[in-house]
C-alpha cells in the first residue's frame, strides 16, 4: 500500500503459530448473499464470519494471524467472479503496462526476477510466460477496472478509516512468486482460485514500518504451514513474515491482497498533530516564543542542555494539553485520506449531483456521503498583514478518480495540485461554524433553524454551500 497516498507496492501473505490459529467454518444461510454491503461495519462482519468483530479486534488485529476455511460453495463461487485469467486478458486489450499496471515475477533461489518486458503488455506472451516460464503474475490495484472490487474496498476504506489497497497474484502450478518478506500493511487474503500453500514466520520486526526481504537462514522453521481452498481468508499483521507458492497438480492459483494501515500508527498521528499543539501553544507562552542562543543551528551538535530545555517544553506541552482540555487537529494524515480514497460506489455519476429542492431555515437537512466526508481546522493561508486566522475546512472524496485510485503521484504533482485540492475537494468555513457542522455530522436529521450559529444567513451560507456540493439535503417530511 503507498506511503501517504503514493505507488502501492503490495505483495503477498501468510500466518502465525498454527495451534493460535482456529479453522472456522462459514455458515450462509441459504438464499442469501455470501457478503453484506448494507453498511462498512456489516460488511466487515460478513467477512471475517463467524469470527465477531470484538474477537477479532481483541486477540487477532495486530497482534497474529487468522485463517478461515470456509468449505462453502456459494462462497468459493463469489469469490471466484471477483477476478480471473480471462480478465487480465480484457484489461490487455485496454492497454496494461508493465512495471506500471502489472509486474510479471518469481522466485528464483531466494530472491524475486521480475521478467517484465518493456511497454504495453502482450497477453500471449503474459500467458506464455505463466505457463513456460511459471512467473506469476502481480496485477497492480485491480479495484480500478472491477466494480466488485471497488465495491469492496470502498466499504473497507470506510470501515477502516484508512486507505485500502489490493494485489491480483496469479501463480501457475509448482511456482512461486515472491521470496520470504514482510509488509507494512495489515493484510488480508481472500482465495479465489485454485490453491495456494503458505509458510508463516515469527516476525523480527513487529508491526515493520518498511518492507523487507528475509532470507530464508535467518527466519528459521514456519510457524504456520497450511493450504488456501477458493473462498478461504486469511488475515495477518503487518511485520509477519510470509511466503506461499502454488503446489503441483493444481494448474494455477489466483488470490487478492488487500492491505491497509500503512502509516497509521499512534506515532504517524503524533507527527501530524503535535505541529498544531506547538503552534497554539507559541500564542500563550512566552517562553516558547523567546530566541534560540545565537548561532545553535551552526553549532556542530545541540549538546545535553538544548536537550534538556526541549524536554522542558515537551512536559509543558503536555501538562497544557491536559489541563486546557486543548482539541488535537490532525491535517497531513486527513487529507492524504480523504484525497487518495475511493470515491463512493456509485455506477450512475449522476448521483453525485445536488439531491432535491434548494434547502431553507424551514426545512430539516441531512448530510449525504457522510462516511465520504471529514473536517479539518488548520491556520488559514491566506497572504495578509492579518493575525493567522483558523479556518475548517470540509472535505470530501466524491470527486476523486477511482481510475487512479493508490496509484500515487510525486511530490512535485503533490505541491502544484495542494491548492486545486482543496478547491475540488471541498469547501471553507470560517472557525465560527465548527459547531454547527459537527451538529450536522453528528445527527441524521437537523431543523436548519437550530443550527449552532447566531446569524441566518450564515446558516443559509451553510445549507447552500454544502448543498451546492452534493453534501446535503432537505428531508422529505415523515
Amino acid at each position: 500500500m503507498p506511503n501517504k497516498g503514493r505507488r502501492a507496492k503490495q505483495r503477498d501473505g501468510q500466518e502465525e503459530e498454527e495451534e493460535d490459529v482456529p479453522v472456522k467454518q462459514m455458515k450462509v444461510v441459504n438464499g442469501s448473499a455470501p457478503l453484506c454491503f448494507d453498511s462498512p461495519r456489516d460488511f466487515f462482519q460478513s467477512l471475517i464470519s463467524p469470527v465477531g468483530l470484538d474477537e477479532f479486534f481483541q486477540h487477532y488485529w495486530e497482534q497474529k494471524p487468522l485463517v478461515l476455511h470456509r468449505s462453502d460453495p456459494d462462497l468459493a463461487s463469489y469469490y471466484g467472479s471477483l477476478f480471473q485469467l480471462s480478465d487480465v486478458k480484457q484489461l490487455c486489450a485496454r492497454g496494461l503496462r508493465y512495471a506500471t499496471d502489472l509486474n510479471v515475477c518469481r522466485c528464483v533461489d531466494g530472491k524475486k526476477k521480475v521478467l517484465n518486458k518493456a511497454g504495453k503488455v502482450k497477453f500471449n506472451q503474459l500467458k506464455k510466460d505463466l505457463e513456460e516460464r511459471r512467473a506469476t503474475i502481480q496485477l497492480h490495484q485491480p479495484q480500478r477496472f472491477k466494480d466488485e472490487l471497488w465495491r469492496i474496498q470502498e466499504r473497507l476504506e470506510c470501515f477502516f478509516g484508512s486507505l485500502v489497497g489490493s494485489n491480483i497474484y496469479i501463480t501457475p502450478q509448482a511456482s512461486q512468486g515472491l521470496p520470504p518478506h514482510y509488509d507494512d500493511v495489515e493484510v488480508l487474503i481472500l482465495q479465489l482460485e485454485g490453491q495456494k500453500h503458505w509458510r508463516l514466520y515469527q516476525p523480527t520486526v513487529p508491526l515493520a514500518r518498511e518492507y523487507s526481504l528475509e532470507p530464508e537462514d535467518r527466519i528459521g522453521p514456519p510457524t504456520h504451514d497450511f493450504i488456501l481452498q477458493p473462498g478461504d481468508l486469511l488475515y495477518f499483521p503487518r511485520g509477519t513474515i510470509h511466503q506461499a507458492d502454488t503446489p503441483a497438480g493444481v494448474e494455477r492459483s489466483t488470490h487478492l491482497t488487500l492491505s491497509t494501515y500503512q502509516n497509521t500508527s499512534w506515532g504517524d498521528f503524533m507527527l501530524d498533530v503535535i505541529p498544531g499543539c506547538v503552534f497554539d501553544c507559541m500564542s500563550r507562552d512566552r517562553e516558547m516564543r523567546s530566541g534560540l542562543p545565537r548561532n545553535l543551528l551552526t553549532a556542530p551538535g545541540f549538546g545535553p542542555n538544548v536537550t534538556k530545555r526541549v524536554c522542558e517544553f515537551l512536559r509543558r506541552l503536555a501538562d497544557g494539553l491536559e489541563q486546557d482540555d486543548h482539541e488535537l487537529r490532525s491535517t497531513a494524515m486527513k487529507r492524504d485520506f480523504i484525497s487518495h480514497r475511493l470515491p463512493p460506489y456509485l455506477l450512475d455519476q449522476a448521483e453525485l449531483e445536488p439531491a432535491g429542492k434548494l434547502p431553507s431555515l424551514e426545512d430539516t437537512v441531512c448530510i449525504r456521503f457522510k462516511e465520504h466526508l471529514l473536517l479539518t481546522v488548520e491556520p488559514s493561508q491566506d497572504n495578509t498583514d492579518e493575525a493567522t486566522e483558523l479556518v475548517v475546512f470540509v472535505l470530501h472524496s466524491l470527486k476523486n478518480k477511482r481510475e487512479t485510485h493508490m496509484m500515487g503521484t510525486s511530490d512535485e504533482e503533490d505541491e502544484e495540485d495542494d491548492e486545486e485540492d482543496v478547491v475540488s475537494q471541498g469547501l471553507r468555513f470560517p472557525s465560527s461554524h465548527l459547531a454547527a457542522l459537527k451538529q450536522l455530522l453528528s445527527g441524521e436529521r437537523i431543523p436548519a433553524v437550530q443550527l449552532q450559529l447566531l446569524q441566518d444567513e450564515d446558516k443559509v451560507g451553510l445549507l447552500l454551500g454544502l448543498w451546492s456540493e452534493g453534501l446535503l439535503q432537505v428531508c422529505q417530511t415523515p
